[in-house]
């Protein structure tokens, strides 16, 4: 199928021309203009795939990373992946997903994750469902939290690089958090049309236990508060939060915010008045079997081995036996072994991030081991609800 088409990790001026008008049609403007969004994320991060030489589809690749265990993975993003339309169903998204990936394991890449539209297209190239993106909503009137125990610093001009510390710091103890690509951290502090972006310390400025960065939007259902990003390092920037945000209720009808699909925070509301609103599930994929196990961190108390089998179609160098000895929260990977869990490198991605235990994973399927092994693994990779804040 690749054979047909050309693929190419340089992208020329009139190449990228047409690839605007190729995204202009698959996402209707979406991206937010196609030429900003190109140049925000940088020419040098597409790659174009060509038939008889014209350029029929198209791609944006983000290396950054993703925590796990509290360890950061790199990692490479897949977005805006576009296909012109006169050419879909002709095999050339999953030929250019095949290109991509071997790219991507030939730079010695450990894990990708993406968004799909489509999940049967991606898990055809050995993605699957690693985690949540959610919203969540609640009424002012519902949050009720008066104690405001810290103040809260507005931030004039807004540069994101002074979040970046407060970020990290929530992002290495929250399973799947990203460290972000500089493109996210643009677009996240952008302001949209006919949009203002607010943000604040929460805290000192000099000492800052968090911060909080909204948008409010006047609509026919009422007027919402929307928050883009927060981080809160502690109970009391946690508590002051909500207190902030129940303050709003004269003006403000709903709260919307994002986070994982069993979030904590409403724990500090007074009932479960906050519900989910919107969901997804971005699917991950296991580029290198060996960086992959070996880069994410582990529960410390652990001291395990486990003996697996992995089938890849696509990157054969991750086929074959592994054991991966488990102590003081790290993983280290020999080949050999009795491979005593058997699971597609599809079914990996699911495990490797803690969405599904070995048990569940086994219980439709999508591994298959011995009672053995499915003990072993369920504490290796036992973790809380991996989720992230972004959309890429």
């Amino acid at each position: 199928m690749t054979a047909q088409f050309e693929y190419s990790t340089l992208a020329h001026p009139q190449d990228i021309q047409h690839l605007g008008y190729i995204f202009e049609q698959c996402f209707i403007s979406a991206l937010g203009g196609e030429e900003v969004y190109i140049n925000l994320i940088g020419v040098e991060n597409f790659r174009i795939i060509r038939k008889l030489e014209q350029v029929v589809g198209g791609l944006a690749t983000l290396d950054m990373g993703q925590w796990w265990g509290g360890v950061r993975v790199p990692m490479t993003g897949i977005a805006a992946v576009g296909i012109a339309p006169e050419y879909r169903g002709s095999g050339v998204a999953i030929a250019l997903m095949q290109h991509t990936l071997k790219e991507l394991y030939a730079r010695g890449v450990a894990i990708s994750a993406l968004y799909p539209s489509v999940q049967s297209l991606y898990r055809k190239v050995g993605y699957e469902q690693g985690g949540s993106w959610c919203i969540w909503e609640v009424a002012t009137k519902n949050i009720q939290v008066r104690e405001q125990p810290l103040p809260l610093e507005p931030v004039g001009l807004i540069n994101h690089e002074v979040f970046h510390e407060l970020y990290q710091q929530q992002a290495r103890l929250t399973h799947g958090y990203l460290d972000r690509h500089p493109a996210i951290w643009e677009r996240l502090i952008q302001p949209g049309e006919k949009e203002t972006v607010y943000a604040y310390f929460i805290g000192t400025k000099d000492q800052p236990q968090g911060y909080i960065i909204f948008t409010q939007e006047r609509t026919e259902d009422g007027e919402i508060l929307s928050v883009k990003d927060w981080v809160l390092n502690t109970v009391a920037a946690a508590q002051t939060f909500w207190s902030f945000l129940a303050n709003h209720r004269s003006q403000i009808q709903q709260v919307r915010w994002k986070s994982s699909a069993i979030d904590s925070l409403t724990l500090l509301l007074p009932e479960q008045t906050a519900k989910i609103k919107d969901t997804n599930r971005w699917l991950l994929r296991v580029i290198d079997v060996v960086k992959a196990l070996e880069a994410r961190g582990y529960p410390s108390q652990i001291q395990a081995e486990l003996h697996l089998e992995i089938q890849d179609n696509l990157l054969t160098g991750n086929n074959g036996k592994f054991i991966l000895s488990v102590a003081n929260g790290r993983g280290e990977i020999t080949k050999g072994g009795k491979g005593e869990l058997q699971l597609d490198i599809r079914e990996l991605a699911s495990l490797y991030t803690s969405l599904f235990t070995p048990y569940h994973l086994q219980q439709v399927g999508k591994l298959h081991g011995t009672e053995t092994a499915i003990l072993a693994a369920t504490p290796i990779f036992a973790g809380a609800s991996p989720w992230m804040a972004d959309f890429f």
